[in-house]
């Protein structure tokens, strides 16, 4: 998963784990599309609250490959205002790095900042 997109899962932690109820189609999906495997959908079902199940899966998904940001968006069709808040962190998020991106210093002075 790319940095960008792991700082929109962090950035809308709390909201995620208050909107979104992983049960059902939402670890299906992600299970359907190989970003889970069984151990994960097992471990994230015995989580004894929806906010502990979709913290847990939160907690998962940013080490599971390049597509799970996507398949996790995906996989929200139950929350269709959630994946719009995804997406338009998601854009933000790309709009921002172009500015730094385009900033150049000499190698020397770029080696100071750090």
């Amino acid at each position: 998963m790319e940095a960008r997109d792991k700082q929109v899962l962090r950035s809308l932690r709390l909201e995620l784990g208050a909107e979104v109820l992983v049960e059902g189609l939402v670890l299906q999906y992600l299970y359907q599309e190989g970003v889970l495997t069984e151990n994960h959908v097992q471990e994230i079902k015995a989580q004894a609250t929806g906010l502990r199940k979709t913290m847990l899966l939160l907690d998962i998904l940013p080490s599971r490959g390049p597509k799970a940001f996507d398949a996790f968006l995906d996989s929200l069709q139950e929350f269709p205002w959630v994946r719009e808040k995804l997406e338009k962190a998601r854009e933000e998020a790309i709009t921002e790095l172009p500015a730094v991106a385009n900033f150049s210093l000499p190698r020397e002075s770029l080696l100071t900042l750090l």
